[in-house]
């Protein structure tokens, strides 16, 4: 007996569920002509994950019923075909103050222009970027249903995400006659999260001796990607298949069944480094990010610094040359090399590349202020009225051009305020504000000595990744007249904010104890700063955003 699994991983955008419908037809026809009887389509396919407030209107919830309806009805004439969808649904009873909810995370069984079971989703996370407790209720049971032709029939179960982290609802699925489990996620990345899936999915049919196949979401949501890499594993824990990360693909596999097992084959996708893997997932929450919400290009503010240099590569990589606009500001204290290796970067890349002096623009401030400012000295007061000009000038742009602005700070800055409010914080989104200072260094190295998208070898100037990083906003300044190594720097950002390490257990790990009170007091008192920051991509398993919610008014230090 052989039956055909079409994996459907599939870029989805969140509310269109027509589109997103559309897809979920096409990829089911194509599947069936190429023998599949069984698709399986990511967690929540039918209206985009997440989805968040959206789930509580009672007008969403009723479209994505009428997508689903759209979907069985138009699948109707695949003889045998069983599909399934990701959906919410039910409702409450809402007053102002208070919501009943009766609404679920499902995934319905559709075959021949009939829903025949729907399941809804037991395990539901609220932790980093999860609030599925703030939108659906638990569901109860087990949903066990036939794929496959007469002949050769499977008893699939069907698990939702979070159901399959947890030994009960697999159990309970294979003591209610499953022979395969039928896994559909939306589970975000963050690096080394892909290894971590496989590797809890193998505890997982380990411990119940069923193959497993796992339909994963790809694409980028806000400041959430999903990376797809789709796999199976047979019930020995070994991987039978795994689709390709960051793209959208099928991945067929065909079920086996011999007197001893059920056996899974299909092609495997070998394992990727972690910095492949993070640079493709910074192209396409950037790609997604763009072009979701109908943006025609990008604009950025080119330093000659670090990091404004990887996000330009990033962006052409992700959008093409012709899309990125870069846009260098020299003030009274920009070196040479800055301007000259900028050049230099936007000619490797392509890019259209502007320079506008910030100077007369300085001087007419410092003219204006001078009768308040009299007999005080130059202070941060100065170097924040230039990277405020310098984010006066390109909002002007996009303004003007509709290019939306990227800002090019990153995790480091933004832990700890070295950066400027309506400055160099001005713009529409983050590409680099998950990645520590020491990551940026890292993965300017590898995409020089790499070019997955073959827009050019070696695009960063090494004098860019090798001259201390600096502001440029007095003179002779660096990153670290203000700032401890950024080694030291980011690894205590990584045990105090995103492993929650208290300050005497860092301490105690050999950091010096006024670097540990200098970090974390930074941290403290720069929520407020953060608080209007424009959303990013999230690559690490904490990042300032939804994982991140501090009041700015507090008077505790862990």
């Amino acid at each position: 007996m052989t039956l055909k699994l079409c994996v459907a991983q599939l870029n989805f955008v969140v509310g269109d569920m027509t589109g997103n419908a559309q897809k979920i037809i096409d990829a089911a026809r194509a599947a069936y002509a190429q023998g599949a009887r069984l698709l399986l389509t990511p967690e929540l396919s039918i209206c985009g994950y997440a989805a968040e407030d959206l789930f509580l209107r009672a007008a969403f919830i009723a479209a994505c019923d009428d997508a689903v309806n759209t979907v069985a009805r138009e699948l109707a004439g695949l003889k045998d075909m069983s599909v399934v969808v990701g959906h919410p649904t039910g409702g409450d009873s809402r007053t102002r103050s208070v919501a009943v909810q009766n609404r679920y995370n499902a995934a319905s069984v559709l075959r021949e222009g009939v829903v025949v079971a729907t399941y809804a989703k037991r395990e539901l996370p609220n932790y980093q970027v999860f609030d599925e407790r703030r939108y659906f209720t638990p569901g109860q049971g087990v949903c066990v249903f036939e794929a496959g032709e007469a002949g050769h029939k499977v008893k699939v179960g069907l698990l939702i995400c979070e159901d399959a982290w947890y030994e009960a609802p697999a159990r309970q699925t294979q003591e209610a006659g499953a022979e395969l489990l039928a896994v559909i996620n939306a589970s975000p990345f963050h690096i080394g999260k892909g290894n971590e899936r496989e590797q809890m999915m193998r505890e997982r049919v380990q411990a119940c001796g069923l193959p497993l196949v796992y339909a994963h979401l790809v694409g980028g949501q806000d400041e959430v990607v999903f990376e797809g890499r789709s796999f199976a594993l047979n019930a020995d824990g070994s991987v039978a298949a795994r689709a390709p990360s960051f793209i959208e693909n099928s991945l067929v596999a065909r079920i086996k069944r011999t007197q001893e097992a059920i056996h899974i084959e299909a092609d495997v996708t070998p394992e990727r480094s972690l910095d492949a893997d993070l640079w493709d997932a910074l192209v396409l929450g950037l790609r997604d990010y763009v072009g979701k919400n109908g943006f025609p290009s990008v604009i950025l503010g080119l330093s000659g610094g670090i990091d404004s240099a990887l996000v330009l590569a990033l962006a052409v990589d992700a959008l093409g040359k012709d899309r990125v606009r870069t846009l260098m500001m020299p003030s009274p204290y920009t070196a040479d090399i800055s301007w000259i290796d900028a050049r230099e970067m936007a000619a490797r890349l392509g890019v259209r590349y502007d320079e506008i002096s910030i100077v007369p623009e300085f001087e007419a401030f410092k003219k204006s202020l001078a009768g308040e400012f009299q007999g005080l000295g130059e202070d941060t007061t100065e170097e924040n009225i230039q990277a405020r000009i310098r984010g006066t000038l390109l909002m002007a742009l996009s303004n003007k051009f509709g290019s939306i602005v990227l800002t090019t700070g990153n995790k480091s800055e933004l832990a700890t305020g070295y950066c400027t409010l309506y400055g160099d914080m001005a713009g529409g989104f983050a590409v680099i504000k998950d990645l520590a200072k020491t990551t940026v260094f890292r993965l300017a190295r590898w995409r020089n000595q790499n070019d997955p998208y073959g827009t050019g070898q070696s695009p960063i100037p090494e004098r860019i990744i090798t001259r201390p990083p600096s502001a440029e906003l007095r003179p002779d300044q660096t990153d670290q007249d203000s700032l401890p190594a950024y080694a030291v720097l980011d690894a205590i950002l990584e045990r105090y904010m995103e492993n929650d390490e208290s300050i005497e257990a860092i301490v105690a790990a050999g950091f010096a104890r006024l670097d540990v009170e200098k970090v974390t007091r930074l941290i403290k008192i720069n929520e407020y700063k953060r608080r209007q920051a424009p959303p990013g991509i999230r690559v690490t398993h904490r990042s300032f955003g939804k994982d991140w919610r501090y009041p700015i008014t507090n008077k505790f230090r862990a």
